[in-house]
């Protein structure tokens, strides 16, 4: 009896580390898929591995020449309004957020931030430029008729004065492209290309991360099948010109 029991022992633990080590390889190829797509299924010595290797090669080349084209449309777009609509001007900085540039697309001219050179605050009322449509909206969100302002000092007054404030564009950063409407087109076209780039790039990207949870995801189900069956599982795909397919081979 006592040397069933000691037997028995060996064999338990034994068993207890074949259990951990498998536990180990059955992550092995879920993971090596999640890190480079179609390793788990080269490793599992399946042909559909070349196929997520085609993906991931084919979206990560197309991310970074699309970055690429995004990044040197926007560096001419920005170019563009600095050496004309901004140069009259004397900018102080070249670059800020693209929304300003998107705006600058849409409003030939900023308008002058103040009307009054002296000590008295007066926002744009030229409603075509942008400055003048942000006081214009600042008046009808603050005051009770947008064309009879209320007395200077009064908190309506001030309102519309702060909205328009941090809305309307400062001296640093006022444009017009008043006889550059060729120049003006071109930097439309160029936002417009440098936004689609940026757009296709990150469809690039999520067919990336789809290629890598796709593949961690077959990898985990191949593996979880071989366990269950205690037998090697092997997933075939075919893919040809009128013939498609996926058949499973199991080994015995």
């Amino acid at each position: 009896m006592g040397a069933a029991v000691l037997a028995a022992g060996p064999r338990a633990a034994a068993q207890g580390v074949d259990t951990a080590e498998a536990r180990r390889q059955f992550w092995v190829r879920p993971l090596a898929s999640a890190i480079v797509p179609g390793t788990g299924q080269l490793m599992a010595h399946q042909s559909r591995a070349a196929l997520y290797f085609a993906v991931e090669l084919y979206a990560l080349t197309r991310f970074v020449q699309l970055t690429v084209v995004s990044h040197r449309e926007a560096d001419q777009f920005r170019d563009l309004a600095f050496q004309v609509a901004r140069a009259a001007f004397q900018p102080s900085q070249r670059d800020t957020t693209f929304e300003y540039f998107e705006t600058m697309q849409r409003f030939r001219q900023s308008g002058q931030f103040d009307r009054d050179p002296g000590t008295t605050f007066q926002p744009e009322v030229d409603t075509t430029t942008f400055n003048g449509s942000m006081w214009l909206l600042a008046r009808r969100t603050y005051w009770v008729d947008p064309n009879r302002p209320p007395p200077p000092g009064s908190p309506e007054y001030a309102r519309a004065l702060t909205f328009y404030e941090m809305h309307a564009v400062g001296t640093g950063y006022l444009w017009s492209w008043t006889g550059s409407e060729e120049q003006l087109g071109v930097f439309r076209e160029t936002i417009r290309e440098s936004d689609n780039a940026a757009r296709e790039a990150q469809d690039q990207l999520g067919l990336l991360l789809a290629n890598h949870l796709v593949s961690a995801v077959d990898a985990f189900i191949s593996s979880r099948l071989e366990r269950a069956a205690h037998r090697p599982m092997t997933w075939h795909t075919t893919l040809a010109p009128g013939v498609r397919g996926v058949s499973l081979s199991v080994g015995f």
